[in-house]
């Protein structure tokens, strides 16, 4: 069997499209690669190095509750950096673009950068140790 292959999409739920789309645009710093009304669903789609990433409104949502990584489910999705410095300078746009942060934090295994998106979805930049 071969090795167990990587990512190739994650997608979240938002509530509202014509808010999320521009920010996180603003994040990513680069259009959507797809933006597409399947009619089950809306999906704007992002390609960030290797990977997509979508961001899908439901016409029916089964709940208005902000997202909970405490929930079953998704806890968060964290973006790789090569360093710590590379951290700093993400730090630096979410400070620019307002987005409120929990600073580079160090551990053993790594340093993250946590933040959340309008809808509170949990999202990290980390850098391995070193």
């Amino acid at each position: 069997m071969a090795e167990f292959p990587a990512l190739a999409h994650v997608a979240v739920t938002v509530t509202d499209l014509g808010k999320s789309r521009p920010w996180y645009q603003q994040l990513f710093g680069a259009d959507p690669v797809l933006d597409e009304d399947t009619g089950a669903f809306h999906h704007v789609v992002w390609l960030l190095g290797g990977t997509l990433f979508g961001i899908h409104q439901h016409p029916s949502p089964s709940s208005s509750e902000q997202f909970d990584e405490l929930r079953p489910g998704l806890d968060h999705v964290a973006f790789g950096c090569g360093n710590r410095a590379e951290l700093e300078q993400w730090k630096e746009r979410l400070d620019s673009m307002g987005v409120a942060n929990g600073g580079v934090v160090d551990a053993p295994y790594g340093s993250g950068l946590s933040f959340r998106d309008p809808d509170n979805i949990a999202l990290e930049f980390f850098a391995p140790p070193g």
